[in-house]
């Protein structure tokens, strides 16, 4: 009985709580915009109403599945997808979300490979950032902008001595197929990981494998900790490879805003174009050269744009990927990123082929800033370099025709080789840049030219060694941006020649 009267007391109690709530509610209508869907294909969403559906702007369906408001016509408005579109149907409900796509960002990122929404790929568990920024967003003004003049050493000597890159900087690195370029690129990144440089590798349309390797590589390495993977792979929508090159600009975007430098790689563009032709053609766009629509040029030089050294802030450096066909690079896409890029790096198959690697052609590549941006050592010992270089190449493919050559000739062409032997670099094995300098230094006075070609690489090694363990001082007199005396310049020569036995 006494069980029965408590319980009495509790519903009464519950019941009065419950009255007194019921009559300070007052209910509130919700407007909320629907529309329904009318067609469903690969990729692509057409919805009637959303009258006040803005571009861009997030749309969600049945299933938590999501997509992104691309095209606003009178009577019907056009959504990629970002997810599977098999489970959506005619006639189902479609709603607007009223925010524009955005990704999470932060320092919680990195060391992680997260996909173009920022979700998680790998096996580290959830990511909790607390900020989220569009993915789309304004390039810095002119007045925002500063000078590019602080280098970006990729730890790649023949880049790094002729081919300079500025922080800050567009370079553009161009091949056909199985040439290096991603190669390049992870050598580039694992220069960073003791430079204070915040790195994102943006993978587009790949195999999950191959992203899975370049992570593997990048753990291996020690660069991983303070690296971002974005990953949008074959397997995925091209509405996701679409936008993974904006968020991952996007999440690169908030470290430059806390003043820090960050290197950024896309691999490749060549990839994100043909997925916006896809989107473009199944929303009926029209087509026009190679069916790419009209404002291809426009997608990429917007995302290109937002690469830069701030004024106030840090800086942000892009090394963009593009897959060239048959060496041709005067075609569509390339010559589009050749005319929106600060400079180009050229890997020739030919090059590739016959072992000299990395494949850099020296006479197509070039840097159009980089140059103001090079340790002055650096500048002084590589000024001729590229024009040596570039002659040797020539009368190499002059001495074919069997000419007789003068002494002069021929020491020119031993000179060459020697140099195109001290440029050969194996991958993940960056040089520090005062190490470079030495041994260019070293090779252009001609301390190699009574070693045999075979003995160069054994050479090469013993003079970096030589140069960090018995000339410590000079090691840091260029790291820190000051030129090299006469006295400097003849301490390293009689260093190397007493190394070598010379």
């Amino acid at each position: 009985m006494k069980e029965a009267s408590g319980i009495r007391e509790v519903l009464a109690d519950t019941f009065a709580a419950i009255e007194q709530n019921v009559g300070v509610y007052r209910p509130e209508l919700r407007v909320e915009e629907i529309g329904m869907v009318s067609f469903v294909g690969k990729g692509i969403v057409r919805i009637k109403g959303l009258p006040n559906a803005r571009s861009e702007e997030l749309i969600r369906f049945p299933g938590d599945n999501y997509g992104i408001v691309f095209n606003l016509d009178s009577d019907e408005v056009a959504v990629i997808m970002l997810s599977e579109s098999k489970s959506i149907k005619a006639k189902q409900i479609a709603r607007r979300t009223g925010n524009i796509m955005d990704v999470p960002v932060g320092e919680e990122l990195l060391g992680r490979v997260v996909d173009g929404m920022g979700r998680p790929l790998d096996e580290g568990g959830s990511i909790l950032t607390s900020q989220r920024m569009p993915i789309e967003r304004e390039a810095p003004a002119i007045m925002e902008r500063s000078a590019v003049n602080v280098p970006l050493q990729t730890g790649i000597m023949v880049v790094d001595s002729m081919i300079p890159i500025g922080r800050g900087q567009r370079e553009l690195i161009l091949g056909d197929r199985q040439t290096g370029k991603t190669s390049m690129a992870i050598d580039a990144i694992i220069n960073q990981r003791d430079k204070d440089v915040t790195c994102i590798y943006c993978s587009i349309g790949q195999e999950k494998s191959e992203v899975a390797l370049v992570a593997s590589e990048l753990r291996k390495n020690g660069a991983l900790e303070n690296c971002i993977i974005v990953a949008a792979t074959g397997e995925d929508p091209p509405a996701m490879n679409f936008i993974a090159p904006y968020a991952a600009t996007t999440m690169a975007e908030f470290f430059v805003e806390m003043g820090r430098d960050v290197l950024i790689v896309y691999d490749d563009l060549t990839r994100h174009a043909r997925a916006y032709r896809e989107l473009s053609l199944l929303l009926r766009r029209p087509p026009g050269r190679e069916a790419f629509p009209g404002d291809i040029f426009y997608i990429h030089s917007r995302l290109l744009e937002r690469a830069a050294r701030y004024r106030i802030g840090g800086s942000l450096t892009a090394l963009p990927i593009i897959e060239t066909q048959a060496q041709d690079i005067s075609a569509y896409i390339p010559t589009n990123l050749i005319s929106i890029t600060d400079g180009q790096i050229y890997l020739s198959p030919e090059l590739f082929r016959k072992g000299i690697l990395p494949a850099v052609d020296v006479g197509l590549s070039v840097s159009r800033v980089g140059g103001k941006s090079q340790l002055p050592a650096f500048a002084e010992v590589a000024g001729a370099l590229r024009l040596t270089y570039s002659q040797f190449e020539g009368l190499e493919v002059y001495t074919r025709f069997g000419t007789r050559l003068d002494e002069e000739t021929q020491k020119t062409l031993q000179r060459g080789r020697r140099i195109r032997e001290v440029l050969k670099q194996s991958q993940f094995d960056p040089m520090p840049a005062p190490e470079q300098i030495a041994i260019l230094l070293a090779v252009t006075e001609g301390i190699l030219d009574r070693h045999h070609l075979d003995e160069v690489a054994s050479a090469k090694v013993k003079m970096a060694r030589a140069f960090r363990e018995r000339l410590p001082r000079l090691n840091e007199l260029i790291a820190s941006g000051q030129k090299l005396s006469h006295e400097d310049r003849e301490k390293i020569l009689k260093t190397f020649a007493e190394v070598l036995l010379i």
